[in-house]
């Protein structure tokens, strides 16, 4: 009896730690997207400054690397939602999400690659 109120008070404390985690990562998912935000303007207006005639691929390609991050991070928070309280209703939509993430990535990396050689 002593032991079961003890093993319920440690899986709520790590439930809440988890969930927290979820929200920083959350967190820094949006602010890697801010600073892709930030960085695709510094970069668009440095093109323009020098008149580079490829000013919306450079720009293109920053943004990508930037939100290829965060969807990252992002899919990583979903893990952690769905590890603390498994629904199947929720690993039906961690599922989803995970799959439109990973093709997603998937295409914006290819993409990224492909420009990466052409402009080498």
């Amino acid at each position: 009896m002593l032991i079961e109120p003890t093993i319920q008070g440690a899986e709520e404390v790590v439930r809440h730690a988890v969930l927290w985690l979820k929200l920083l990562v959350e967190v820094i998912g949006a602010v890697v997207i801010g600073m892709g935000l930030l960085a695709v303007i510094g970069s668009w207006v440095r093109s323009i400054r020098a008149r580079s005639k490829d000013v919306f691929s450079e720009t293109r390609l920053t943004l990508a690397r930037y939100l290829a991050l965060a969807l990252e991070l992002q899919l990583g928070a979903d893990i952690l939602s769905t590890a603390v309280s498994p629904s199947w209703d929720q690993i039906g939509k961690l599922a989803a999400i995970a799959v439109i993430r990973t093709a997603l990535n998937y295409f914006l990396l290819r993409e990224l690659h492909a420009e990466s050689l052409a402009s080498n």
